[in-house]
């Protein structure tokens, strides 16, 4: 297996690139400039000269089958802390835990990170005291430190720990993919906006940005050709919200888009996502019952 020379990481302050009260995220992408923290030149063995596309194909060989474990609740024991083992904290059940869990299983982590899903209407009491005061998960205990935030995270897990790398060297690709990272907050809340809203051309509308993203690059079905970080941070927010609208409000987010419906497709095919997937009528029931005020018939 190739080895991976990683010296660097770098971070993204992410705000929302439509400041109007426009549902849609980013329009005609005429997306601002994500500020960037100053980042050291990545540096990769002579070595290794495979494209993303080869990378990408690593990505799903690389994946190992596991038992997930059981999630912890107020009445089990902590696991091992701090005892020299990277530990990813997760809900099963969170899109932002979801990102990093994804990352996690690409690079072919599963026996390097271990997972300890936690119950977040029944945390433990030890997570908040003795692991991740802010008592949210994703978190990622390594090096002795715990960090959070699943943005920050995809690209911390993509810059330290060996595996295939999850975004480009080309320099168009990575700046397109930072602003496209920057502005999944924004897609996300202008879907949900549209949900609280009842406003289904709200809806179409912010997929349609994502469409037009999607159109971007030709060398593949991925937002930036080949797959990234950045199908990674979209892909479970997309997750939740094509079956929501398809059986409660019969929409389906993928008519007319052949891009998202192709992205979909290939996403579906990815070992690493497959493996963290939950089945569709929970994504259903949890979003009615947090938006079932819009739905009494």
């Amino acid at each position: 297996m190739a080895t991976y020379n990683i010296s660097y990481h770098h971070s993204i302050i992410h705000y929302n690139c439509n400041k109007s009260k426009s549902p849609n995220f980013c329009p005609n992408l005429a997306f601002k400039k994500p500020l960037i923290f100053p980042r050291k030149k990545l540096h990769i063995s002579a070595a290794i000269s495979k494209n993303l596309t080869e990378e990408s194909a690593m990505a799903s060989a690389l994946i190992v089958k596991e038992v997930l474990p059981p999630v912890l609740d107020s009445s089990s024991e902590p696991p091992a802390i701090f005892d020299g083992e990277p530990k990813l904290y997760i809900s099963y059940n969170c899109p932002y835990a979801q990102r990093v869990w994804i990352t996690r299983n690409c690079k072919g982590l599963q026996k390097t990170i271990k997972l300890v899903p936690i119950d977040l209407k029944n945390r433990p009491s030890w997570y908040k005291e003795k692991v991740f005061p802010a008592n949210k998960v994703p978190s990622l205990e390594y090096n002795n430190e715990v960090k959070g935030e699943s943005l920050d995270l995809i690209q911390y897990i993509d810059g330290n720990f060996e595996g295939p790398l999850l975004f480009p060297e080309d320099p168009t690709k990575r700046m397109f993919g930072e602003e496209l990272l920057s502005s999944v907050g924004s897609f996300y809340k202008a879907a949900i906006t549209s949900l609280k809203k009842n406003r289904i051309n709200e809806t179409g509308a912010a997929f349609d940005d994502i469409e037009i993203a999607l159109s971007k690059f030709d060398d593949g079905p991925f937002f930036l050709g080949q797959f990234s970080l950045v199908d990674i941070a979209y892909i479970p927010f997309v997750e939740r919200l094509q079956p929501f609208f398809f059986e409660v409000k019969n929409y389906d987010i993928r008519g007319g888009r052949q891009k998202l419906a192709l992205w979909l497709e290939e996403m579906n095919k990815i070992e690493g996502y497959k493996q963290t997937r939950r089945d569709p009528k929970e994504h259903v029931e949890s979003y009615k019952r947090r938006f079932l005020v819009r739905f009494i018939i």
